[in-house]
């Protein structure tokens, strides 16, 4: 009866506690972080307190609607708003990056040549930094050298390694979603914790690059223009594969529980997307941070 009733109307949840919750836990990490990159320690609390509930915001919400899911409640018109959130949703982390790119290349395309005499910046070095040398990066950090000398992260070590890393858990992912798609639960499970070991592998890595350049090439956020584009871009990066691991662990247990058919398995191919957005951003990042 509520699968047939589901196909007239369009499900309207009832309301609910976790918005205001994941606000809640998105602000305190917010506050924390921010504190605590202000050198107070304390910030470091508040902003695990503030993830644990965002944490359990997330968990408690996506439990709700894949019980509302698996009841039959949800119409063809609810795969389609589902659908075009994560479209939605998956275009401002477009625009979230394109920020950081869009700094990386103003710092690198027009500050820097102006800053060394180029066109309209005559004025600018003549007034601010005369004799300035127009280099990308500066690894003595500029012209006053704040921060000190730092090196340049290579591109053919661990970062090469981590692309193939993470092409490779795309193609994982797709297998997957074939298992999935054919009906082969074996192959499904098994595509999902390819991809998941890839993506905590990548996540590894990334850490031990992190520890390298922070002990042994004075490489830090404190490092110029090239230290924060570095670290905001690949931090960031970093964090949103983290969560989709997260995300692919809950579709990876859903999976094992019987969940999803061959023709509704939305929330899979959700996770899915967002997976192969990560793989495109880290070859961006790949590309114009390490590269070139």
């Amino acid at each position: 009866m509520a699968h047939a009733q589901s196909q007239e109307h369009y499900y309207i949840p009832h309301g609910s506690h976790w918005p205001i919750i994941g606000s809640i836990g998105v602000a305190t990490m917010m506050v924390g972080g921010a504190t605590w990159l202000n050198g107070a320690e304390q910030g470091r609390i508040v902003l695990m307190i503030g993830a644990i509930i965002t944490l359990s915001m997330v968990f408690g919400w996506f439990g709700t609607v894949i019980r509302e899911s698996e009841s039959g409640i949800y119409n063809d018109q609810v795969d389609r708003s589902f659908r075009w959130g994560m479209v939605w949703f998956i275009f401002s982390e477009v625009m979230f990056f394109g920020a950081f790119f869009g700094a990386l290349y103003y710092a690198r395309i027009w500050s820097m040549p102006w800053l060394g005499g180029e066109g309209a910046g005559v004025a600018t070095q003549f007034f601010l930094w005369p004799g300035f040398e127009a280099m990308w990066p500066q690894t003595a950090n500029g012209p006053a050298q704040i921060g000190g000398e730092f090196k340049v992260m290579e591109a053919w070590g661990i970062p090469a390694i981590n692309t193939l890393i993470l092409l490779s858990s795309g193609a994982t992912v797709t297998w997957a979603h074939w298992g999935l798609k054919a009906n082969k639960r074996a192959q499904l499970i098994l595509g999902l914790i390819l991809t998941i070991a890839l993506g905590v592998l990548f996540i590894s890595l990334q850490a031990t690059e992190y520890v390298h350049a922070y002990h042994e090439l004075n490489l830090t956020l404190e490092s110029g223009i090239y230290g924060s584009t570095f670290f905001m871009l690949t931090g960031f990066h970093g964090l949103h594969v983290t969560l989709g691991a997260i995300m692919l662990t809950v579709i990876l247990l859903r999976s094992i529980l019987g969940h999803f058919t061959p023709e509704h398995h939305f929330g899979f191919e959700a996770v899915a997307w967002y997976w192969h957005f990560v793989d495109v951003v880290w070859l961006g990042l790949f590309i114009f941070v390490y590269w070139l």
